[in-house]
């Protein structure tokens, strides 16, 4: 694999280049001329230095919560549905409870827990709450659902004791789909929402949209849909929960994205003071957004430990994570475009209908997929008129969770093949088509009253289109032709929201609004930094660079900064990590904490050289420089001692030890990354598989902090959103059963299927951001499935047949070619 990075005309010569190890230029900056030493382009940001994380990782050290083994701990497991809509008529847990080694089992009467309510601040007519218990009560809503706990000394006893259990079910007929939900016969998922409709809203009704259409030279309908999916991180959800009586508190060590949210439900449905309940997380195997909700399971396992007082651990299985743990996806848009002559869109229609499963996922509702595409839908595109319905549909299947990239791949697959189906209908090249459409001025505010902070969407296309002519890509396709092969071009132009602060979940109308995060910062006396984060690593190398931002604010090794994150006993509050957050949001509370701390030190310094504040600065080499006289300095750990030992010397309103907190929050609309995908595939006329030969990456996420990371972040992020586009999915039969329950019926791509990806760096840094970073951990993951699909499009052009849904089925890729004339 290859990444080609773009530094920007005015990167400071004596930066490191992109890559270098900034140990190999030991050179210093000039001292600043205030207290802060040049984060934005100092010794660390933006070079590749290597990972905190690495070493305890890579040889086996980091501890996950299956590592965790406490005293006396006894182990937890479900009974679950066994059907996907049912009244319960009867649980018997007799024999359950007579199983050797079985300590406890509970049903939802035994555990007395409140429930999970997910709640938006809108009318009843386009909002339906509804209530998901920790054990089903009266009914069950999909296979899977968990209806008892058992407890036991061991797993082997656990599942003994589940498959003692006796479950009785009055069947109900299930709702499996867009159809069948919104029938005007349909079974009710839940008696509060008697259509199945959980959402129902039209943000925007621009005037002169039908106009448009009346007008248009061309007008075009495409239908697109997306398949269920699973979000598989390595790690599965797990928990170990402990009673401690000294502290009169409940310790739960998860898998989470969000711990300090987990606290407040778990403290909610328990009815106790969150002061009573500890969330902590270890090291964490990967969450994709599946893990930024609030998990019913947890809470469970949490509430036997309290009661039994003793620890319990709940790890869940392959099997309970792909039938029943939370699904993504599943989506249909109908979309119309008004185009005029030149090529240029005037109008788009669109009708939005997610289908989000049995319950709505905690804090975010099931509104969180329509309103997310519907505020977003226009992308990178100048649209002056739009009109677009959005709706989350329940049914008898796992609930739906934020998947990387939240309704982004699927709007974008419908914008994207808009603009296709328009070159075709104008005889215009599709990149031209883009071309004329794209955003190009900016601030930018589109029709759906966001604004777009400057970008490089042309600048992308662009590099992206002359990186396929370069390579001869064009012409390669046409000897494929002749040769009676089929290989396809396909593009996809996008944006990446990142960094959503207060104001924008605000629109949404959440009564839970995440946005700000909060950094604490100390130095101890050997000059070393210990900060703390709101935000959650799970993978994306926080320890290494949150390291970095601190390290270049204060002008210090990156090797002494520590990184703490994941524990509400310690981090004071926090929004967690999802939506590329962490590095816009998170990292610059903690640059804002580390210039903070920088003041404080610069202040401490002045004092102790009797000079004025406004004459030192930091040196960039661990120290403060008197300016006047740079011969006079104090090295951190100088002042550190007399911040701590010796603190009769420090000016009378300084208070002891060196201590710095910020908080952070995205004012507007937050900061927007971009990209350009250019994909290459051959489909085989034998067997109608899909193969990847070309993936070239063009993306600007403001200034990059760690050039191997982001690339890392791209490539991963590409690999499942080929997942999707080609691969994964869950589907269900009438009766509401799930298809895929191992990896034999769920098609996960292997290292075989996902190509060597290019990935070419163009900066735009973002201007209120505190290190002009955009976010960049769901780009990848946003632009895949669209290249992909357009790119198989492209290969099946002589066939008459356009594919429209993903995952492209090699039946129904061979069943075109089989009619090529």
């Amino acid at each position: 694999m290859t990444s080609t990075p773009t530094v920007p005309a005015d990167a400071d010569p004596d930066r490191p280049e992109r890559g270098d190890h900034p140990g190999d230029h030991p050179g210093h900056h000039p001292p600043s001329t205030g207290p802060r030493f040049d984060g934005h382009r100092g010794r660390w940001v933006g070079a590749s230095v290597p990972r905190h994380e690495d070493p305890r990782l890579l040889t086996g050290r980091g501890r996950f919560v299956d590592d965790i083994a406490l005293s006396g701990m006894l182990h937890a497991g479900f009974v679950r549905a066994t059907v996907a809509h049912a009244r319960l008529t009867g649980i018997d847990l007799t024999a359950t409870r007579e199983v050797e080694g079985v300590v406890a089992a509970y049903d939802a009467a035994d555990l007395a827990l409140g429930d999970i309510v997910a709640i938006l601040d809108r009318p009843a007519e386009e909002f339906t709450p509804t209530a998901m218990p920790i054990l089903a009560k009266d009914k069950v809503r999909f296979v899977g659902e968990p209806v008892a706990l058992v407890v036991a000394r061991d797993p082997y006893a656990v599942e003994d004791g589940i498959e003692a259990a006796q479950v009785s079910y009055d069947v109900l007929d299930a709702v499996t789909g867009e159809e069948s939900a919104l029938a005007s016969d349909a079974p009710r998922v839940h008696d509060e929402a008697p259509d199945n409709v959980l959402l129902d809203v039209s943000m925007f009704d621009t005037p002169g949209v039908d106009e448009a259409f009346a007008d248009a030279a061309v007008t075009v309908d495409v239908v697109t849909r997306s398949g269920r999916q699973n979000a598989l991180p390595l790690e599965t959800r797990g928990v170990v929960a402990a009673w401690d009586a000294r502290d009169d508190q409940l310790h739960v060590a998860t898998t989470t994205q969000v711990p300090h949210q987990v606290r407040t439900v778990l403290a909610r449905c328990l009815d106790v003071p969150e002061r009573t309940v500890r969330v902590t997380v270890p090291d964490m195997g990967g969450g994709f957004g599946q893990k930024c909700v609030v998990g019913r399971e947890e809470i469970a396992a949490a509430a036997a430990a309290k009661r039994l007082d003793r620890p319990v651990k709940w790890i869940e299985d392959r099997r309970e994570a792909l039938t029943a743990g939370f699904l993504a996806r599943e989506q249909r848009y109908r979309t119309r475009a008004a185009f005029d002559a030149d090529g240029q869109i005037t109008a788009l229609d669109v009708d939005i209908v997610c289908d989000m499963g049995a319950y709505s996922c905690y804090p975010f509702t099931a509104g969180i997929e329509p309103l997310m595409a519907s505020a977003e839908m226009p992308s990178v595109y100048r649209v002056p008129a739009y009109r677009v319905r959005g709706r989350a549909l329940t049914s008898n299947k796992a609930p739906t969770a934020p998947y990387r990239g939240v309704s982004r791949p699927q709007y974008v697959v419908a914008i994207e093949r808009v603009m296709e189906r328009a070159a075709r209908e104008l005889g215009l090249d599709p990149v031209e088509v883009r071309r004329r459409n794209v955003i190009t001025q900016f601030p930018y505010t589109g029709v759906n009253g966001v604004t777009y902070d400057p970008g490089t969407y042309r600048e992308s296309l662009d590099l992206a289109e002359a990186t396929m002519r370069d390579e001869g890509w064009y012409e390669e396709r046409d000897r494929a032709a002749a040769q009676g092969r089929h290989l396809g071009i396909g593009y996809c132009c996008f944006s990446e929201r990142t960094g959503y602060g207060s104001e924008a979940f605000a629109k949404r109308r959440m009564t839970v609004v995440p946005g700000f995060d909060i950094s604490e910062i100390r130095m101890d006396t050997s000059g070393a930094v210990v900060v703390t984060s709101g935000t959650m690593n799970h993978g994306q190398s926080h320890e290494t660079t949150f390291a970095q931002i601190v390290a270049d604010r204060l002008g210090i090794d990156v090797g002494l900064v520590k990184l703490r994150q994941g524990d509400t006993e310690r981090i004071s509050y926090g929004w967690g990590t999802f939506a590329s957050r962490s590095v816009t949001i998170g990292g610059s509370a903690v640059a804002l904490a580390s210039e903070r701390l920088g003041e404080l030190l610069c202040r401490i310094a002045a004092h102790l050289l009797e000079t004025r504040p406004e004459n030192v600065a930091l040196d960039g080499d661990g120290g403060v420089v008197q300016l006047d006289d740079p011969t006079r300095r104090l090295s951190f750990t100088d002042i550190a001692d007399v911040a701590h030992l010796r603190a009769h010397l420090l000016p009378k309103d300084v208070d002891p030890t060196l201590t710095a907190t910020a908080s952070f929050d995205v004012p507007g609309d937050g900061t927007f990354s971009n990209a350009t995908h250019a994909v290459v595939v051959e489909a085989d006329p034998g067997t109608g598989q899909v193969r990847i030969l070309r993936y070239a990456c063009v993306e600007d996420c403001g200034v990059v902090v760690h050039p191997q990371v982001v690339d890392g972040q791209c490539r991963g992020g590409i690999a499942q959103g080929i997942a999707g586009a080609l691969f994964e999915e869950v589907t269900y039969d009438s009766h509401g059963e799930p298809s895929a329950a191992s990896f034999i019926d769920y098609l996960v791509p292997t290292a075989s299927e996902i190509p060597d990806v290019s990935i070419a760096h163009l900066e735009t840094p973002c201007a209120f951001t505190a290190n002009g970073a955009k976010g960049a951990g769901e780009g990848g993951t946003i632009g895949a499935p669209a290249a992909v699909l357009n790119a198989v499009n492209d290969a099946l052009r002589d066939t008459g047949v356009e594919l429209d849904s993903t995952p492209i089925h090699p039946w129904t890729v061979l069943a075109a070619l089989e009619g090529t004339p």
